[in-house]
């Protein structure tokens, strides 16, 4: 089974670009820290990103998302990674708990749980607030570059998809899958 990860800044698209992969008949896995935040806020914790337990919250739903889709047929598209979870720790200044570590080490040991490429979807010019997301645009394109930074210290590619209509995007996604390229047009491999 191939699983594949989108990544980008708050705001890119990428929850759209998953719910159009999924009516198009593709299995998706929804962002983890987003539920993880929800979970929390309403508990009452409104900023849960704060605390020191977030990032190894967000690492044990991603952990148990990627066990509840590894086995079944064709591929799957995931909504971040324990990578972006890595970035966002570097991002807020958290420290990268165990389980992170393990996680990271599991998913970057060839073969790896995921392709060796991720899609960066490029920003859309704004980013809408939510409960979930208050953050401004200049300071989610730094947390790109950190994203960016992040997936290339672990060794994936990077395959750009830049911003425009969602069916073009998906359609960009589709191709390098279908392919079974990477962003270079090479073969599929493990850097």
């Amino acid at each position: 089974m191939r699983h594949h990860i989108l990544t980008g800044t708050p705001g890119a698209g990428k929850t759209t670009v998953l719910r159009a992969l999924a009516s198009r008949g593709h299995r998706t896995v929804a962002e983890a820290a987003t539920d993880v935040i929800a979970r929390e806020q309403a508990l009452g914790v409104p900023e849960p990103w704060m605390g020191p337990e977030f990032i190894a919250r967000v690492t044990a739903e991603q952990r148990a998302r990627q066990e509840a889709a590894a086995g079944a047929p064709g591929p799957c598209f995931f909504d971040r990674s324990p990578v972006c979870t890595h970035a966002l720790a570097t991002y807020l200044g958290h420290p990268v708990p165990p389980a992170l570590t393990a996680e990271l080490t599991r998913l970057t040991t060839p073969p790896g749980l995921y392709e060796p490429y991720v899609f960066l979807l490029r920003p859309l010019g704004f980013v809408e607030p939510t409960a979930a997301r208050r953050i401004s645009y200049e300071d989610a394109l730094a947390f790109e570059r950190v994203h960016e930074e992040s997936y290339r210290r672990f060794g994936f590619r990077l395959v750009e998809v830049p911003a425009a209509g969602v069916e073009e995007r998906v359609d960009r996604i589709l191709g390098v899958v279908g392919a079974g390229e990477d962003s270079g047009g090479g073969p599929r491999r493990w850097w």
